[in-house]
């Protein structure tokens, strides 16, 4: 079968598992109907809580709910187990492996939270409880849901926009750094800095990175920058941490105040993960503070072999000048040195002995050629003497009577060696040799018996061996 035919039997299967599972469901549901009509119907404990969580599953379904963790409980399964509270009320909970696992973090007791379930019934139990498809920490939850807010909004407005981003100076003269002077985040950027760009000044203006008051000390520090005036980049810089410890990074009037910040800004925010407001507005976001500072500095190897670069093609030009300048010197010296009387009168000396040595070679050459000529014709002369053309006549006289007889020898030569096949094959076929080995040959009247069947009692018969012939009868 083709795959195609795979694939279109696999659905039909499908089709008829989900059209008898709806029949069975529209069955049940009908006989619940048909049991709440009649007031006098009895029901079974498996009925009522079908009926109770088909109930809870169509009327209620998936949504948002938000408590306190309690009971937490991870068997060997994999699935969790836990009980959903708040101050008045609890209710029991399950999320199964394939859904915990896509989870980054294990929920503790204790923990307020937002989870997403589906409200359903325990059927064995007759408890209802949530089945769990999404947990969220309750603070978590709402930050991420503001941020995404402010984000759009700004993006909106065009906060996010490429072509408001300024570029950044391919060789900054002087680097302002925002961040904490006590963290980690400092000291791996000013390490990458002193590294690649020792010889470009750097300021830090100091301010928290985290908490209430972060927000309105970045916003500062900017404000400090532009009063500074020797900065053309800045660095806005922190190690990693947790949403609410960036969460100052995502403010409002920060993002509007660098936004509209005349000096471009390079963000090193946290881990490569982890995206602030203060990331889509500055004009350059590196994924971690190290990462940053690369950015912005050159590398002072790199600048070096650039100059070492440029020192080596310099003086490769400067020795091609004085190459080709020099060989203009020695043509200007050929030049006037061909232009000297002596020079001119030893050319016209050298010419005069060409002259003459190719006048001799052509004599040489013409009286060559005719002695060459004169032996042409002494040979022609002797080739066609009389005396030489009867000594070639005599010599094929030879040669065809030596021919001749040749031929004649082997002709007897053959004739003599088919005579002997000839005589062998005869002595071979002959009766006579045939009877000479013992065979004997028998002849009834005239005619030679080959076969019994031709041989009856009291038949004379003449029997012809190798020296005569006897005559016999047939018993």
């Amino acid at each position: 079968m083709a795959p195609g035919g795979y694939f279109q039997s696999a659905i039909i299967g499908f089709r008829r598992v989900e059209l008898n599972c709806s029949a069975k469901i529209n069955q049940q549901i009908a006989q619940m109907k048909t049991r709440r009509s009649d007031k006098d119907a009895i029901w079974t404990v498996s009925a009522l809580n079908f009926e109770v969580k088909t109930i809870l599953s169509q009327g209620i379904g998936s949504l948002w709910i938000e408590g306190e963790i309690s009971n937490f409980v991870k068997p060997a399964s994999g699935h969790w187990y836990f009980t959903l509270k708040d101050e008045k009320a609890q209710c029991r909970a399950a999320m199964f492996k394939g859904r915990n696992g896509r989870m980054g973090f294990t929920p503790e007791n204790g923990q307020s939270v937002l989870v997403k379930a589906q409200v359903t019934l325990y059927e064995a139990r007759g408890e209802y409880q949530l089945i769990v498809d999404h947990i969220e920490d309750a603070g978590v939850g709402e930050l991420k849901r503001r941020y995404e807010q402010l984000k759009n909004q700004l993006d909106k407005e065009g906060l996010f926009a490429s072509s408001r981003k300024k570029p950044l100076p391919d060789q900054p003269k002087h680097i302002g750094i925002i961040t904490s002077p006590t963290g980690a985040a400092i000291r791996d950027a000013l390490s990458v800095i002193r590294r690649r760009a020792p010889h470009i000044p750097v300021t830090l203006f100091p301010t928290l990175v985290q908490g209430e008051q972060a927000a309105k000390q970045l916003r500062h520090s900017l404000e400090q920058i532009k009063q500074f005036g020797h900065c053309d980049v800045v660095l806005m810089i922190r190690g990693g941490g947790s949403l609410e410890d960036m969460w100052c990074f995502n403010d409002e009037a920060l993002a509007r105040d660098m936004a509209e910040f005349p000096i471009p800004i390079v963000t090193g925010i946290g881990h490569e993960i982890d995206f602030t407001i203060a990331d889509f507005v500055a004009d350059f976001r590196a994924p971690t503070p190290s990462v940053a500072a690369e950015t912005i500095t050159p590398d002072c190897q790199d600048m070096m072999q650039s100059i070492d670069d440029h020192v080596g093609r310099l003086i490769r030009q400067i020795q091609l000048r004085l190459d080709k300048e020099g060989e203009r010197l020695s043509q200007l010296e050929r030049h006037l040195s061909n232009l000297h009387p002596q020079r001119q009168f030893d050319q016209l000396k050298l010419r005069l002995k060409y002259a003459s040595e190719r006048m001799i070679n052509q004599m040489m050459a013409h009286l060559s050629h005719d002695k060459a000529q004169l032996l042409l014709c002494q040979n022609a002369f002797f080739q066609h003497s009389p005396l030489i053309v009867i000594n070639q006549h005599q010599q094929r006289v030879e040669l065809l009577s030596e021919k001749s007889t040749k031929a004649v020898q082997q002709r007897l030569l053959i004739a003599r060696h088919n005579l002997a096949l000839q005589a062998k094959t005869l002595d071979t076929l002959s009766p006579l040799k045939t009877l000479s080995r013992g065979f004997a040959t028998i002849e009834k009247g005239e005619k030679l018996v080959t076969s019994v069947a031709q041989l009856n009692k009291n038949d004379e018969v003449n029997i012809t061996l190798n020296d005569g012939k006897k005559q016999a009868t047939i018993l």
